[in-house]
């Protein structure tokens, strides 16, 4: 016959500070998850990309005249001539209201 041996339980007390502990790590990584998230949300420029490539292919064009101001959506944009010795560079400038960041792109022009 086999004998069982008794298996020691755990206290009440052990218990309820092993649940504490797995709840702490898990709100530490959905704290991170969130800032993680957030942060990648708020420093994404695609639209404002693709929308200054737009404006990019319409001087081209010839069809944008200078200087350009505009807003899209939170972003505020302009295009203007800088002249330089040498020549002329358009800068399509970009700034965020909410933000202030700014996305710049420069064309040269001889």
């Amino acid at each position: 016959m086999v004998v069982l041996k008794k298996v020691k339980a755990s206290t009440l007390m052990e218990t309820l500070v092993a649940t504490v502990l797995i709840i702490v790590v898990f709100m530490i990584a959905s704290m991170t998850l969130n800032n993680l998230f957030a942060s990648s949300i708020k420093n994404d420029t695609r639209a404002i990309d693709t929308h200054l490539n737009e404006l990019q292919y319409l001087y081209l064009n010839e069809k944008l005249t200078l200087p350009y101001r505009d807003d899209f959506s939170s972003w505020r944009i302009s295009i203007e001539v800088v002249e330089d010795k040498l020549s002329n560079n358009i800068v399509f400038n970009a700034i965020n209201r909410n933000t202030n960041k700014t996305v710049e792109i420069y064309i040269l022009e001889n």
